[in-house]
């Protein structure tokens, strides 16, 4: 079950993608898996470097 602050984070996650044009629900989760596979390259980078 969900709590309220967690369903209130997917929510607002939710909400910026129906402001920002996107509806479909299987577009919405493409874009999370890539902003995620974007920031795990982002974060092996940053260990790579430092």
């Amino acid at each position: 079950m969900l709590t309220g602050e967690l369903r209130n984070q997917i929510y607002r996650v939710w909400d910026a993608f129906w402001s920002g044009g996107i509806s479909n629900s299987f577009e919405v989760m493409e874009q999370i898996t890539y902003l995620l596979f974007l920031r795990r390259l982002d974060d092996v980078h940053a260990w790579a470097v430092a």
